[in-house]
């Protein structure tokens, strides 16, 4: 099968004709992935930051089976079903009260398209179509879409091949504040400045609340987040929040923007919406944006197929349940606390320039590029799951990881980066 997939399948980011062989995982269980070889793994990842109870859960299980029983698709068009009314309920629930409207899509991507949809069709339906720029920041990222690659940072991020034929949108300067450094002006200035001279053309402002992602894993003040608030009401621009990364306790906050105490005008999750079960994202916004949209008889035009999947829907019913009925703050605060005291350990070794570490992340910046050759196979022998990019070697685990087996991945990345290290100076 592994010779198969080396000849056929592509992965995510990587070439046809692959350098090294693929892991085969045959099942997942709490916070491992057992390969076809047997051997048993911890997944710092959380399958890209979503698997946030751990895997094969029972109520999870429970409550896809159920559904499956019933019906596992219907169209959302003229219908509706009951998962999807429980789980925007939910929603709206626990995110700002400001946030009165949902959209439900298919993956992240689709929810900043869906959220860029919004806000261009906020000033057309009023008349105004001059504002047709995005204001985003450098080393942001969004998705890989057209639309979300188009708000992703155009020199550094993933996207370059699709530089003539993406939107061209404006720039800030990534955040430079740490979460805790004293707040100084300056640090909003050209954020400021862009949209001083632009805000006549921009329609909205999209950032990654406190955590900027795959852009490089950026930690930064919430009173950064709280001035663009503030700048953004000054000007009439909407604001979209991206937290399909940060969304559902990762940060410590159940969504990061309750760090800065702000509220967006469109909000995007995604990622751990259905535990890490299967995709499905959503974009919610205010009565005044749907207002704004709808002027003069428009519609939001967009519909996917398997908009609001029942069985989507009831996973991520069971997901948020499991969430919300847990001690997950309590969870967030002993994993940032050991990550605190065992991650830092890393800021020993020459190569390292950096530890971040917010709520249940944990980023160990290198200062050159690592080598996925050397790596990934140093991880796996360690017992670990831990997939760097960049120069960046970070960890999302499970919430439900134990103290024992986060020291076993902390371990690891002290180990591997030990070893690279050393590999380097050969």
């Amino acid at each position: 099968m592994k010779d198969f997939d080396k000849q056929h399948i592509l992965h995510p980011y990587a070439p046809s004709t692959p350098l090294s062989d693929m892991e085969l995982v045959k099942s997942a269980s709490g916070v491992y992935l057992e390969l076809d070889s047997g051997k048993r793994i911890i997944d710092g990842m959380s399958s890209w930051w979503s698997v946030i109870h751990g895997y094969n859960v029972p109520e999870l299980n429970t409550a896809a089976m159920e559904q499956l029983s019933k019906m596992s698709h219907v169209m959302f068009g003229g219908l509706t079903h009951e998962p999807a009314i429980k789980l925007a309920q939910t929603l709206l629930e626990i995110t700002d009260e400001s946030l009165e409207y949902i959209f439900f899509s298919d993956s992240g991507s689709v929810s900043v398209e869906v959220a860029l949809k919004m806000a261009f069709q906020y000033w057309n339906s009023q008349g105004n179509k001059q504002k047709n720029k995005i204001l985003a920041f450098s080393k942001g990222y969004h998705g890989d879409t057209f639309g979300a690659m188009s708000v992703c940072d155009p020199i550094t991020g993933m996207h370059s091949a699709f530089e003539g034929v993406l939107n061209k949108n404006i720039f800030a300067q990534a955040p430079a504040c740490g979460f805790d450094e004293p707040w100084d002006e300056q640090y909003i200035e050209d954020f400021k400045t862009k949209l001083q001279q632009n805000h006549t053309q921009i329609a909205a402002v999209i950032l990654e609340p406190i955590v900027q992602g795959a852009g490089g894993m950026r930690i930064y003040s919430p009173e950064f987040l709280k001035r663009v608030r503030e700048l953004c009401t000054q000007y009439g621009t909407l604001l979209i929040l991206d937290e399909i990364a940060t969304g559902f306790g990762r940060s410590g906050k159940l969504f990061a923007y309750e760090h800065a105490d702000v509220a967006p005008d469109i909000l995007c999750i995604g990622k751990a919406l259905t535990g890490g079960y299967m995709s499905l994202a959503a974009t919610l916004t205010s009565k005044k944006v749907m207002q704004g949209v709808e002027a003069n008889g428009n519609v939001l035009m967009h519909g996917p197929t398997f908009m609001a999947n029942p069985l989507a829907c009831a996973v991520a019913n069971a997901s948020l349940t499991l969430l919300l009925s847990s001690p997950w703050e309590r969870r967030i605060q002993n994993i940032q606390t050991q990550l605190n005291e065992e991650l830092r350990k890393c800021e020993a070794l020459k190569i390292v320039k950096e530890v971040r570490i917010l709520g249940a992340i944990g980023v160990v910046e290198l200062n050159e590029a690592v080598d996925l050759g050397f790596m990934t196979p140093a991880f796996i022998r360690e017992g670990v799951w831990v997939r760097p990019f960049l120069n960046l070697v970070y960890i999302m685990p499970p919430f439900v990881i134990t103290k024992e087996e986060l020291t076993h991945l902390t371990t690891a990345i002290f180990n591997v980066i030990k070893a690279y290290q050393e590999h380097k100076t050969l």
